[in-house]
């Protein structure tokens, strides 16, 4: 099913402002849209956390059939009161005049200590739309994996990185089991089980 495209016409902005800025934003609108049965919405209030845009890989070895994954600890998880060190897959946000392919090679290289020898795109996803603006690029990336591991990450930001390299039957279990709760990892995962034959075709 095609969605209809939106037009300025179908959403009024009544006001819009910035209502904390910290290492993060938050913006307040009072907007009203068209309803799906016609007419218009009553004027609402909305915040919207802005944190820009980010790009997620998965480094995958298909000579070896592995994967990297990553361990770190997450504020949100702990407040969410769910184990706070979260096993996810190399992520990070696009800085200007960035492009998405770009971040996914650096934050391989700065999180896992990998480089990245091809790039697949996976999907754009919207993170939270109800509440923030962030899409996420995800990537798998073809990458040697026979020595990565250890710890690793940006001491100026506070990273303090894991780097799991597992077989990717045994990343797949993990995902069956329920340990991995981070939507980027899980739907590249998923993504993995479905292309995993033809990358290691097109790939070795």
């Amino acid at each position: 099913m095609k969605h209809p495209e939106f037009t300025e016409d179908d959403i009024q902005i009544v006001e819009q402002q910035t209502v904390y800025k910290g290492y993060f934003r938050i913006d307040r609108y009072r907007l009203k849209h068209r309803l799906f049965a016609g007419g218009w919405s009553d004027v609402m209030m909305r915040e919207l956390f802005e944190r820009g845009h980010a790009v997620a890989v998965l480094p995958y070895d298909p000579l070896r059939d592995t994967v990297a994954l990553v361990e770190q600890f997450r504020i949100g998880a702990l407040s969410a009161g769910r184990r706070p060190w979260v096993i996810e897959i190399v992520a990070g946000i696009i800085e200007a005049g960035e492009r998405p392919e770009d971040v996914a090679g650096r934050e391989a290289q700065e999180e896992a200590g990998v480089a990245l020898q091809a790039l697949e795109k996976i999907h754009t996803v919207l993170v939270s739309p109800g509440g923030a603006s962030e899409t996420c690029a995800i990537y798998c990336g073809r990458a040697d994996l026979s020595g990565a591991g250890g710890i690793h990450g940006l001491a100026h930001e506070h990273e303090d990185i894991r780097v799991l390299v597992v077989s990717a039957d045994a990343a797949l279990r993990l995902l069956a089991d329920g340990a991995i709760e981070n939507a980027t990892a899980v739907i590249a995962l998923q993504w993995l089980a479905l292309n995993r034959d033809r990358l290691r075709r097109d790939w070795s």
